[in-house]
């Protein structure tokens, strides 16, 4: 059965001041709280793009994010360079993290955002097959992973703010300290702003 190739996004049009705050990696027991509480505090909801491999250790964690109002998407199972895998295999790592999410929360996801933003041709199809839309970002020079400090994070995700941004931040691998106090900095501004802060399937209309 031929399917349609995955759409990536970036950003989405939008009349009312919305906002897409993600985070990649996690679920991860030490990072993922604190980013939870800081939305707490402004009541915005985010997408985690969760790995297979930490839903299997942290399930909690993950059911915790759904029960606050939050979403989940797909990240991959094991957090491969997909497009240097065949069709097959790539179907397998979106596959085995889905089920796990489905697992573990009893919903499925609407979005998937590739390991390091990598796709190809075959990708895009096997996302299509899922129903995925691919989520990218606009702040991807914060480079908020390789902790390039708050003030560059904070700098170059403004510079990328406006209606309808998706802002791709990590909540898994390493020290997130620079990223957590980058995004509670950002989450006050954006909401004295007057955005509301949604996820990525409130964004694109998909929930």
């Amino acid at each position: 059965m031929a399917s349609t190739a995955a759409t990536i996004y970036n950003e989405v049009k939008t009349e009312e001041k919305l906002l897409a705050f993600t985070f990649d990696d996690g679920p991860n027991p030490e990072w993922t709280p604190q980013f939870l509480d800081a939305f707490k505090k402004v009541g915005g909801k985010a997408t985690f793009y969760v790995l297979g491999t930490n839903m299997e250790s942290y399930p909690d964690i993950a059911r915790r994010i759904v029960e606050e109002g939050h979403e989940l998407g797909n990240h991959s199972y094991l957090h491969p360079h997909l497009p240097e895998l065949d069709r097959d295999a790539q179907r397998e790592e979106l596959q085995r993290a889905e089920q796990l999410i489905t697992a573990v929360t009893g919903r499925r996801v609407n979005t998937f955002r590739p390991p390091y933003l990598d796709v190809n041709d075959e990708l895009l199809e096997v996302a299509g097959e899922f129903g995925y839309a691919v989520i990218h970002g606009v702040n991807l020079a914060s480079n908020d992973w390789d902790t390039p400090g708050v003030e560059h994070i904070l700098a170059t995700t403004r510079e990328a703010m406006r209606s309808g941004s998706i802002l791709l931040f990590h909540d898994g691998f390493g020290d997130r300290s620079q990223s957590l106090e980058a995004v509670t900095i950002l989450l006050e501004e954006a909401v004295s702003q007057g955005y509301r802060i949604v996820t990525v399937s409130e964004l694109l209309g998909l929930d």
